[in-house]
Formats: C-alpha cells, structure tokens, sequence
C-alpha cells in the first residue's frame, strides 16, 4: 500500500525511451518552413490572378465588338495588360526557381494556363496564327518544358491545356461574329480549329485530364461548322 507521502510526491514522468521529442520539433520546423514557402508564392500568384482577371475581362470584349475595332477596342489594351502579366510571372519563376517545381506548381498552373490561353487569343485575333510553346516561353521571359533542371518552367501540359481553352472561346466567338454581321470570321475559325483538332490527333496523351480535354475538340469542331452550315444555307459565306 502507497504511503501518504507517496501521494502527494509522485516521481517525475520521464519521456518514453522509444520516442525522441525532438522528431516532432524538427517536423514543426519543416511545416513552418513549407508554410513560409507557400505564402511567398501565393503573394505572386495572387498578383498573377487579379492580372489575370483584368486581361480576361478585356479580351471578353470580343464577343460584343465588331472585327473593325479590335485593334483600339481589345487588342491594344490587352497586349498592355499581358505584358503586366508577364513582369509578374517572370518574378514568380524566380521566386519558385529556389525550390522543387513539381513540390509547389500546383499553386500556380492554373493561373499560368490562363495566362497562356489569354496569349493565343490575343496572338490569333491580331494574326491568325498560333504562338508556339518557345513563343509563349519568350514572351513571358522563362524557361519551357525543361528536363534536366528542376527550376520554374511552363510544361508541355500547361501549354495544350491552355490551347483547348482558347478553342472553346474561339467556338463561342463563331457565332457572336455572325451576330456582329461578320460572316468571315467563322469560316477563319473553323480552319483553325479543325488544324489544331487534327495536330491533337497526333499525339499520344498520357495525361488522363489532358487527353480527356483533347477529345473534346471535336465538340468545339462541331459547333463551328454547324454556325458555318447555317451561313451557307443563307447564302451569306463571304465570295472571298
């Protein structure tokens, strides 16, 4: 039986021999340490993002201006925006260069695909063509699709993700062009899209979110040539 001083003076409990207190201490450290990592980046990409949203809002001006004052009403402001854009995400790759891409781009991906969709409707609506991958990485001051450095980079994925983006907002522009007395404009962007369906014919996906989207094309295929049809029946397609 315990004695009475017993109970009022128990012995110190000791740490277990088989767990070390210190490897919670230095785990706490690397998530402050993750924590500290993660707010730095998102200070950019939120930057990023209300950028993003400017260049957007302008560019959706496409649907409502006629052809004729693209280049003062759309195109020159959001060339100007973009190259916002591209000043921030030039200091986000620096900043993101210190550590592991594959650990942290899921914190920016999605804002760098907007950033490139916006880029290609921009590109096709002052020239018809599509700016490459390397394009895109030029003008945005950082490196593309690397593989031997673990450093900021914009992805082969980034880039055909982004460009299914632009077809669908091209699909939504075909009709709105009609709308606008424009009957040229769907014929240029069923051209287009059905080049860019048949490239993505070409490749073998091994991304599932990738080749799902990829497949989708043909919907957006669809719905310009059937705007195209439409015209034809009227006979309004363009001589030319």
């Amino acid at each position: 039986m315990s004695s009475i001083a017993d109970l009022t003076n128990p012995v110190p409990t000791t740490a277990s021999p088989h767990v070390d207190p210190a490897i919670f201490t230095s785990l706490q450290s690397k998530i402050d340490e993750e924590s500290a990592i993660r707010d730095e980046l998102k200070a950019f990409v939120e930057t990023l993002q209300k950028q993003g949203r400017l260049t957007q809002s302008i560019l959706s001006r496409i649907h409502n201006t006629p052809t004729a004052e693209l280049e003062n009403t759309v195109l020159k402001p959001a060339f100007e925006a973009l190259e916002q854009q591209a000043q921030t995400v030039k200091q986000l790759s620096e900043a993101a260069s210190k550590y592991p891409f594959y650990r942290w781009n899921s914190i920016w991906q999605r804002d760098i695909q907007a950033v490139i969709t916006s880029i290609q409707i921009a590109d096709w609506l002052k020239s018809g063509t599509l700016a490459t991958i390397e394009e895109i990485g030029q003008r945005l001051t950082v490196p593309v699709n690397l593989k031997s450095e673990d450093a900021f980079h914009i992805t082969i994925e980034d880039y055909l993700l982004a460009l299914t983006n632009t077809l669908e907002e091209l699909a939504r522009l075909a009709p709105n062009a009609v709308t606008l007395g424009d009957y040229s404009r769907p014929l240029q962007i069923s051209k287009f899209i059905k080049d860019i369906h048949a490239g993505f014919q070409l490749l073998n996906l091994k991304n599932d979110a990738l080749r799902r989207r990829s497949d989708a094309v043909k919907y957006q295929v669809k719905k310009v040539e059937d705007v195209v049809y439409d015209l034809s029946l009227r006979g309004l397609i363009p001589k030319s």
